[in-house]
């Protein structure tokens, strides 16, 4: 596995844990109350903050172990990394896109700040966990 696929993975475990533990603690902050009383901003900057140093430290860790196993292979990249990068970074962006115009959507509806807020947060993780398993179905099957 080349170093680009490994912080790959790295990201999309951490992103994938970050929002299951994100909508758990906010489910269980509402207590089967409304999920707009839940004071949710210190919950999601808390996760924020927790999936950047945990997808450092994984991708770290990682390294350190392919390190040992592979010396000559870590760090390195070629065209077809960079290839990939774009690629992915095309299909995320279109999730930022389709979370931008819900956002604009529910400030035009006046929705409350929860659910605006929570539409671009879950559009910034769709981007990163879709964009994420496009590169490694490209590592995996090759760019067409």
């Amino acid at each position: 596995m080349v170093y680009e696929e490994r912080n790959i993975w790295a990201s999309l475990i951490v992103s994938a844990i970050g929002m299951i533990v994100y909508v758990v603690v906010v489910l269980q902050q509402a207590g089967g109350g409304p999920l707009t009383e839940v004071d949710w901003v210190p919950i999601m900057l808390w996760t924020i903050g927790a999936s950047i140093v945990a997808a450092i430290v994984v991708s770290i860790a990682w390294g350190m172990i392919a390190g040992v196993r592979d010396p000559d292979g870590v760090g390195k990249s070629d065209q077809r990394d960079r290839d990939i990068a774009h690629m992915s970074t095309r299909v995320g962006q279109a999730f930022l896109v389709i979370a931008g115009l819900g956002v604009l959507v529910l400030c035009a509806l006046e929705a409350d700040w929860f659910w605006i807020a929570n539409t671009m947060f879950f559009g910034f993780a769709a981007s990163s966990i879709i964009g994420g398993l496009a590169s490694v179905i490209a590592y995996r099957r090759g760019l067409v």
